[in-house]
């Protein structure tokens, strides 16, 4: 969870767990663990202290909507919040997360930025730390608006004239895990599933061939596009499983009469920077898709990576709209006090659980079945990025890093892991709940509608 830099050094010689912030917790965590009056049944029925570990949102993308935070159920007091934030401001986060939004190169070990930020935000939006890099990303979402659109309404067909009904998505890791899980989420979505009736979108990231044969079988090769993510076009899965669904194409079609290299044109699109290896590979050049060395892989979802397909899937309008909402959250975490801050909130009581009490898993338990693929998305985006045993000058740290994720949809879950939750050992578990369904259903003879039950099974 702690993860060294060179601005944790304190006059040089110390290190962040050595500042007394952090002496001090492990004190508070040793007392945590001794003494029955912080046992959580305690600390519950303690309604001044509920009340007051209680954070809230409201949207601005959605003025209807709000994210509310209880960490009332975490094993916290106020006062230990106040040494996680004392720690915090001694390690500068502040000045840290300015530093991201600047465009200062935070990334030290591979000399770059970190903006994925940037691919949120609207155009005209004041980004005066890198102006160049937000006109770079609307270039690209601007081509991406007008491919999609062709694609959508027939006027880019395929090699015999067919409607593009089918996209397989090629990639893996980041390339996959993060489109996935959004394209699930979006599947319920009133707006997302009218946009995406008659389409299919499946994603191909095994190098297993039952997975490129349980993606392919159903399809026709005529009304399918392929799009191959791979940043330098030299991922080995993702070349191979390429090079597999080019096959399948070309073998497809070839009986209609029509030369490889069309067929290749009007099927294949890209998304990388490799533009050479691109077109080398049978590519448009138009049909290539940039994104850029300041997006890492787990978290370009927001980039072409993901909103190409998503566009051609659930139109590129829905995914304006999902633009929107993500740059919302991106603006709250810059702005709002540590104290306020949602994500900030999440990040401390993350390093409280796992580098203090010691508990070396976290649930993720979406109770929404829009989200089944969250916690794999997760699993990635915070166990690739604090998965580490050094701190970025190479010493090894003298504490496990990282937590475990793992999760499932409720209510599958509570057939599935939650006896271990219960009886087996302490899991520290995110539950994520919704007031509205995304597709009510009321039943005349049911005592409480079916979204009810839902949500009672996650109060429960």
């Amino acid at each position: 969870m702690f993860r060294q830099d060179k601005k944790c050094n304190i006059d040089g010689k110390m290190k962040c767990y050595e500042v007394p912030q952090y002496t001090a917790l492990q004190a508070v965590a040793d007392s945590f663990r001794s003494d029955d009056k912080l046992h959580l049944r305690n600390l519950c029925s303690d309604s001044v202290r509920c009340s007051g570990l209680v954070a809230t949102y409201d949207c601005k993308s959605n003025e209807s909507r709000k994210i509310i935070l209880d960490y009332s159920r975490q094993q916290v007091t106020g006062e230990t919040m106040e040494l996680l934030f004392d720690l915090a401001d001694k390690l500068a986060l502040t000045d840290k997360r300015n530093d991201m939004r600047n465009g200062v190169k935070i990334n030290v070990t591979e000399d770059r930025s970190v903006l994925h930020h940037c691919l949120r935000m609207p155009k005209g939006y004041d980004f005066s730390a890198n102006p160049e890099a937000l006109k770079e990303v609307h270039v690209v979402r601007d081509k991406i608006s007008v491919f999609s659109e062709k694609v959508r309404s027939g006027e880019i067909r395929g090699a015999t004239g067919k409607l593009l009904k089918n996209v397989v998505c090629i990639g893996i890791g980041g390339s996959q895990l993060g489109p996935e899980f959004v394209k699930e989420a979006l599947r319920a979505d009133s707006k997302g599933s009218k946009a995406a009736e008659g389409r299919t979108l499946v994603f191909l990231g095994n190098v297993d061939p039952v997975d490129f044969s349980v993606c392919t079988r159903d399809l026709d090769p005529s009304e399918t596009m392929i799009v191959v993510i791979s940043k330098t076009f030299t991922t080995a899965e993702t070349m191979l499983n390429a090079r597999t669904c080019k096959d399948w194409m070309i073998q497809g079609l070839k009986e209609e009469g029509i030369n490889e290299k069309e067929i290749i044109s009007k099927h294949i699109v890209a998304v990388s920077t490799a533009i050479e290896k691109c077109k080398s590979f049978g590519v448009d050049e138009n049909n290539i898709f940039g994104f850029w060395d300041w997006v890492g892989g787990r978290y370009s979802v927001c980039s072409a990576v993901g909103v190409l397909p998503l566009s051609v899937q659930y139109s590129y309008e829905v995914m304006c709209e999902f633009l929107s909402g993500a740059h919302d959250i991106d603006e709250h975490f810059f702005e709002a006090p540590l104290r306020e801050n949602i994500p900030v909130l999440l990040g401390l009581l993350g390093v409280w659980n796992s580098s203090f009490l010691g508990y070396e898993c976290r649930a993720l338990l979406p109770y929404s079945q829009a989200l089944k693929r969250f916690p794999a998305h997760i699993q990635q985006v915070d166990m690739e990025s604090n998965g580490k045993r050094v701190d970025l000058e190479g010493t090894p740290v003298p504490f496990l890093t990282g937590e475990i994720n793992f999760g499932e949809a409720g209510t599958n879950g509570q057939h599935s892991f939650y006896q271990l939750l219960h009886q087996g050992r302490v899991v520290p578990a995110d539950f994520i709940g919704f007031c509205e369904s995304q597709t009510p259903i009321e039943l005349s003879q049911a005592i409480v509608s079916n979204h009810d039950e839902l949500m009672s099974n996650f109060f429960a």
